[in-house]
């Protein structure tokens, strides 16, 4: 019959369904008292009021009342625990050394002038520089796709990288640092080429040399609206831009590459308790993999991180990256408190209804998908790597800001688990869809990519679908496989991380 329930760590006082399981059902020597939902936790021994709720070995929350042997635990059952001290943290005392084997460390991608990531396609980017000009851009990329994108079968798409952003907004404030360095290096990401197409309104706040070096900030790559002669001259003038840069961009082809020039986003939302045992873990399993292989892995989400922060940052392989760590937790515990919120804002109503109690536990299935590997860097949000490794990208944990935050910093495709399920995708680069269990699978079968939930019925392992999933990526990324948010054109908004005032 399969597993029944899943217990993950030794020291574990509590164990999720496989399915769900009626009152009276007796599991080993467990008598199920309530009807317990799929993948919610069942007690495994009887647990007083103020003892810890244990999961992966971790004390999720503590006891509000007592529990009984077989009772069903939810969310209203734990009080969540202190998070986990910043200035007493160890770094670098847990750095695996033996990674898993890759099955290859080549991809077929487009090189970028030396020092850049490869792209793993071919699109014309457009930059805004203010929402102002967004509706005249959308029309304007609708007759590029039409009118010129077939004369140049060799690239990909034409993408438009609108924002709320760009005026309105306190421009010199310290924290506009973000949003703005991350419209700088979308102006610059790997998929487009190196062929910078700036659209201006020309009175915003946020100017162009702001965005772009002397070198690039030219009439050949910039169109202001407010010097052109109308609607129909700026179209134009737009239009002849882009056949320009289509022209260059045709030029392109694919060439194997080594996988050290390629850069990977991992992501999770629409969580649940299957993804820290199933898809998470088998995402590490390719991230180890990648990382061996010379690859780039970011993974985020900061409040998705806080309560496994201590376990990050003994893998951090030396002192400043750990202190690089710190500091970007302070940085958002901060941010909340001035939002009168703390890290327990985070699980939404359906990562609740897929078994998650509160965010420690979430947070500890999150953090599967780094793998093992040393952490060589972290970023803040929107900064471009300097190492080649596995990298803490600092994003909030928004899938939208999230993804953006990570385009911005050259993630070029990026692997998304979910539990409950989501159409998300990125337009600027691929997203594959990993899910936790079979449910899902079945539900949706033309929109995830990868099926990590045979791990959780005993039918596969994490090394399988995690192989499954390297093999996955490297398709993706090499142009010989689509993903089912491509194929749909499932594309989320590109969306701007601003903790900056809109004045």
């Amino acid at each position: 019959m399969g597993n029944r329930y899943i217990k993950i760590n030794e020291n574990d006082n509590v164990a999720i369904t496989v399915n769900a399981i009626p009152a009276g059902t007796i599991m080993d020597d467990i008598l199920a008292n309530q009807d317990i939902p799929q993948g919610h936790k069942i007690a495994l021994c009887n647990i007083e009021e103020g003892q810890p709720i244990i999961r992966y070995g971790v004390t999720l929350g503590y006891a509000l009342h007592s529990i009984k042997k077989g009772d069903w635990i939810n969310e209203h059952m734990l009080e969540l625990p202190i998070p986990p001290a910043l200035d007493e943290m160890q770094f670098a005392t847990n750095l695996v050394k033996v990674l898993p084997e890759p099955p290859t460390r080549t991809f077929m991608g487009y090189p970028n002038k030396d020092g850049e990531y490869a792209g793993t396609r071919n699109i014309l980017g457009i930059v805004t520089t203010v929402q102002c000009v967004t509706g005249v851009l959308n029309n304007a990329v609708k007759r590029i796709k039409k009118e010129l994108l077939p004369k140049y079968p060799n690239v990909d798409d034409v993408v438009a990288i609108n924002h709320a952003y760009g005026c309105g907004v306190a421009i010199n404030a310290p924290e506009a640092i973000i949003p703005i360095r991350m419209l700088q290096n979308m102006v610059k990401h790997p998929n487009f080429g190196g062929e910078t197409m700036i659209i201006s309104l020309g009175c915003e706040k946020l100017t162009l040399d702001m965005l772009l070096d002397s070198e690039h900030n030219t009439s050949d790559n910039v169109v202001t609206f407010q010097n052109e002669n109308g609607h129909q001259a700026i179209m134009a003038e737009i239009m002849k831009m882009a056949e320009n840069k289509l022209k260059r961009l045709n030029e392109r082809v694919r060439v194997e590459l080594p996988l050290s020039q390629l850069c990977i986003g991992f992501q999770c939302g629409g969580s649940d308790a299957f993804s820290g045992v199933t898809a998470n873990p088998s995402a590490g399993y390719a991230a180890d993999m990648l990382v061996n292989a010379g690859a780039t892995v970011m993974f985020s989400e900061v409040t998705e991180v806080r309560d496994g922060v201590h376990i990050i940052a003994e893998r951090c392989v030396n002192e400043e990256v750990g202190k690089k760590l710190a500091d970007e937790m302070k940085w958002y515990d901060q941010y909340l408190n001035n939002g009168q919120v703390d890290r327990s804002a985070n699980p939404t109503p359906g990562n609740k209804k897929g078994g998650l109690s509160n965010i420690v536990e979430k947070a500890m299935g999150s953090i599967a998908k780094s793998g093992s590997s040393p952490i060589v860097e972290v970023l803040s949000p929107g900064e471009r790597p300097t190492k080649k490794g596995m990298i803490f990208a600092a994003t909030p944990a928004s899938d939208f800001v999230c993804g953006s935050c990570q385009l911005s910093s050259g993630m070029t495709l990026q692997v998304f688990m979910t539990g409950r399920g989501t159409p998300y995708g990125l337009e600027a680069a691929p997203v594959i869809k990993v899910c936790s269990r079979d449910d899902m699978k079945n539900m949706w079968q033309d929109l995830i990519d990868v099926n990590a939930g045979p791990i959780a019925t005993g039918e596969a392992t994490i090394q399988e679908i995690g192989t499954q999933l390297f093999n996955e990526i490297i398709d993706v990324a090499s142009g010989r496989k689509q993903t089912f948010a491509e194929q749909y054109e499932i594309y989320n908004d590109f969306t701007l991380f601003n903790p900056a005032p809109i004045t």
